[in-house]
């Protein structure tokens, strides 16, 4: 049954002044009815409603109570207390919802979920009313849910290639090679691709998942020759003082590369050559088929990390390296350094042919059937929990795959399965990425 009570103005009074959180300051005048602020009580089993703020506004006769930034998804407004700050001390204020009409008493419990809502309140002398419309939002869209579509089932007609995609300027790149013949596609949006043609200057035997690319040039090293392309389908070879393993990344604006110099060691390009860093890593670094990824850590510091491959003596790796920059005052090129983050932390399983990328304070990995996560820069890894983020069906299972973040949003493309090889296309984006 409806209810519907007004109260004494001394009762309102004492009432509201005595309510949590409530300090007000009123109008001597009589004849004002107006709201000077609107919130909603704090409780500890719904922390959304502490950070709801609501704007009050006055559309001449009637008025407006609304929150620009919408509340926490999944917080519920079924059972919320109301806080009012009235511009003069009313004779009386009560709420009506579609099946309610509530005289307020400054501890009602209401349901905010059932609109519309709305406020009357009435001047002490009793000479004038105003309703205000109250519109509280909450969040529709889980923050944390990851939303994946497919852009494309197929880029080229199936083959077993070995594949790679990369960014150049606005573009997707993909090259793949049979071991003699190479070709190149190009996307602006990674759903409709464009084949570029035969690749000349390259190597037959080129493995395009060691090409890299610096969004300007693409580069690939082997033995003294590196080579490199502007348009992906033009390469030139220029000689260097190394014997290259493997391209590593691009960095710290700098081209890396796993180089032979009586071992193992660290060099980047610069002036047409390859200068070397005083970085061995260990013979169990690897040679192939790693994961890489850059971010800046939470101490502003540029970092990248190489995640898994296979070493040279065949095997998967189950380690996590990380290169790190910081600059110094006496040393004007910085410090660079590489640790082994697998050193005294618990190890993933080994894991080769995946891909990784820097997403809204996390490292994501893309292995096999899972996705890793890490909050902890590269620390520790955990599986993501697949009711949040889970891929599409048919891009589940798979080695290989090149990961690419651009536009807040994360493509993946192609990929293998035993002898499976793919060249499709999905897109993901988490809901709260572009949430202020």
């Amino acid at each position: 049954m409806k209810r519907f009570l007004y109260i004494t103005l001394s009762v309102l009074t004492v009432i509201i002044t005595g309510c949590e959180g409530g300090s007000y300051s009123y109008n001597p005048s009589a004849s004002v009815a107006r709201l000077s602020a609107f919130a909603f009580a704090k409780n500890d089993s719904m922390p959304g409603l502490r950070a709801a703020v609501f704007s009050v506004e006055e559309l001449n006769d009637t008025g407006l109570i609304w929150n620009k930034d919408s509340i926490l998804y999944g917080t519920r407004l079924d059972r919320v207390v109301p806080r009012l700050t009235f511009a003069a001390t009313p004779s009386a204020a009560w709420i009506t919802t579609p099946d309610t009409v509530c005289n307020l008493t400054g501890y009602d419990t209401l349901n905010f979920t059932k609109n519309p809502i709305y406020l009357t309140i009435r001047s002490s002398d009793k000479s004038n009313t105003k309703t205000y419309e109250i519109r509280a939002t909450v969040h529709q869209q889980d923050p944390d849910l990851y939303t994946w579509t497919t852009l494309t089932e197929g880029i080229y007609p199936s083959d077993n290639d070995e594949q790679r995609a990369v960014m150049l300027g606005n573009s997707f790149i993909l090259l793949k090679s049979n071991g003699t013949e190479t070709y190149a596609y190009q996307s602006t949006d990674g759903a409709v691709w464009n084949d570029l043609g035969d690749v000349t200057g390259l190597p037959d035997d080129v493995r395009v998942r060691q090409i890299i690319s610096d969004g300007e040039r693409m580069y690939y090293g082997a033995e003294k020759m590196l080579y490199t392309s502007t348009n992906a389908i033009d390469w030139s070879a220029t000689p260097v003082d190394y014997s290259i393993v493997s391209m590593l990344l691009y960095w710290n604006k700098r081209t890396w590369a796993l180089i032979n110099n009586n071992g193992f060691q660290l060099a980047y390009y610069a002036n047409g050559t390859l200068d070397t860093l005083a970085l061995r890593p260990d013979n169990d670094f690897p040679v192939r088929d790693f994961a890489t990824v850059c971010f800046e850590s939470s101490s502003l510091r540029q970092r990248a990390m190489i995640i898994g491959g296979i070493n040279t003596n065949g095997d998967e790796c189950d380690g996590r390296w990380c290169m790190e920059y910081s600059s110094h005052p006496t040393n004007l090129n910085g410090t660079y350094r590489l640790q082994n983050f697998s050193e005294g932390r618990d190890n993933f399983a080994p894991v080769s042919g995946a891909a990784a990328v820097a997403y809204k304070n996390l490292l994501l990995l893309f292995r096999y059937s899972d996705i890793m996560t890490s909050a902890d820069e590269g620390l520790n890894w955990t599986k993501a929990d697949s009711s949040k983020n889970r891929l599409p069906e048919i891009f589940r299972e798979r080695q290989y795959q090149s990961a690419i973040k651009y536009n807040n949003n994360i493509y993946l493309f192609g990929g293998q399965k035993e002898q499976n090889v793919y060249s499709d296309g999905c897109k993901g984006r988490l809901n709260s990425i572009d949430w202020k």
